[in-house]
């Protein structure tokens, strides 16, 4: 795609990845945008680059806006190689500019690159670049969602260049939210969002609070929010950032997903007069089977979720391999204000839903205990203990999502 100007000589030079599908182990259905964005100022500066299969692409975008060789600063927001690994090819083109970042991003990219004939500045949060018309001030962001994270926000422009935060893994020929909706739903954009900040920004709610709190007690004037990945939000970009807070928040749907997996079947006949009892109270349940749906499906579905059931038969005593796994995975992120509970079927030993159980604890989740198990598989009075096991842990559901209202 041609460069866009998103403000006066503020220009979007990124690329669009229609095909990526596989994103570090995180599924991408939608694709992703690299965004990176470059100012034509008294001082030329690009800040972020975009990842490295895509280099040649960004040396063009900018060489359609300005002679690349004119290119006197460049913004390293964070290093991880989706924006930062086409940085040699930019530097290439312009050996002289000076590379803004901060201290353990330059620690970073020198692990990655010979930097040793680069130029850099180290930053930290307040210090400011001026580049003709426009001033730039850069606000560490660290552990959003890297040690050497910041944002960069051009006061003149009143716009905030958000670097991961607000983003979505969205590919689409619109650049700009307002031009989204001509096309798709917000649903999508939606979906998009909460899928995006659950499995890659869940572990760091209290920081995302806190530096959201940062930027209103500064005062900063923001009209557009300018991501790298997605869509830039210029027509309401408050709704992005209530909507963060309200994530960071761990707001949630009173609603029940149940996650299961099942060898022969015993385990996933348990889950419909489970998810039957939870409907049955009211409450909207999903319910997934694990290995027919992508991870990170499965944690945005657990995210959006108050409640949530794991199913797992039992195999050598222990959990099911792809249960064990997607805890594993959900642990790491650290999930908080969320009700949980398990089930399953064994056959000669039990044992999946007490290492379960374990694992909910370890994660320091609410527990609708005990747990139910089955032998083999369950007969017609163990689907009428199913259906009540889903109808109890709808009521402790509903209570549970009770504290989170506002009064």
């Amino acid at each position: 795609m041609k460069p866009i100007e998103i403000k006066p000589d503020i220009y979007w030079v990124g690329v669009i990845d229609w095909a990526v599908r596989d994103f570090h182990g995180y599924v991408t259905p939608n694709g992703t945008t690299y965004n990176n964005y470059l100012i034509v100022d008294e001082q030329v500066t690009l800040l972020d680059t975009v990842k490295h299969d895509f280099g040649a692409s960004a040396v063009d975008n900018i060489r359609r806006v300005v002679d690349p060789y004119r290119i006197k600063n460049i913004v390293i927001n964070h290093i991880e190689p989706d924006h930062a690994s086409s940085i040699a090819t930019i530097m290439e083109y312009a050996p002289d500019a000076t590379i803004h970042i901060t201290e353990r991003g330059k620690k970073g990219l020198d692990r990655h690159f010979d930097t040793s004939r680069w130029k850099f500045r180290i930053v930290k949060s307040g210090d400011t670049l001026s580049t003709g018309k426009y001033t730039l001030t850069f606000l560490e962001t660290p552990m959003l969602h890297w040690p050497d994270s910041m944002v960069t926000y051009i006061k003149e422009a009143k716009l905030l260049i958000s670097q991961d935060a607000f983003g979505q893994h969205m590919a689409s020929a619109a650049r700009f939210d307002d031009e989204f909706f001509a096309c798709h739903s917000q649903f999508e954009l939606d979906d998009a969002i909460v899928d995006y900040y659950a499995n890659i920004l869940m572990p760091f709610g209290k920081l995302i609070q806190t530096k959201i709190e940062e930027i209103v007690k500064a005062g900063l004037e923001i009209d557009m929010i300018a991501p790298d990945h997605g869509i830039i939000w210029r027509k309401d970009p408050g709704h992005i950032i209530q909507r963060y807070l309200d994530l960071a928040k761990g707001k949630a749907d009173l609603s029940a997903v149940i996650i299961y997996d099942t060898m022969w079947h015993s385990t996933e006949l348990m889950s419909d007069p489970i998810m039957q009892g939870i409907k049955d109270e009211g409450v909207p349940c999903k319910v997934i089977k694990l290995r027919s749906t992508p991870m990170s499906t499965a944690i945005k579905e657990f995210w959006k979720s108050r409640g949530c059931l794991i199913g797992t038969p039992t195999i050598n005593n222990v959990m099911f391999p792809s249960i064990a796994e997607f805890l594993y995975h959900l642990a790491g992120l650290r999930p908080k204000d969320r009700i949980i509970g398990g089930f399953g079927s064994y056959g000669w030993g039990g044992g999946a839903v007490k290492e379960a159980y374990a694992k909910f604890q370890q994660m320091g989740l609410e527990t609708v205990e005990p747990g139910l198990q089955v032998v083999y598989k369950p007969s017609t009075q163990d689907m009428d203990t199913c259906y009540e096991f889903g109808q109890s842990f709808a009521r402790r559901l509903k209570e549970y999502h009770e504290k989170f209202q506002v009064v």
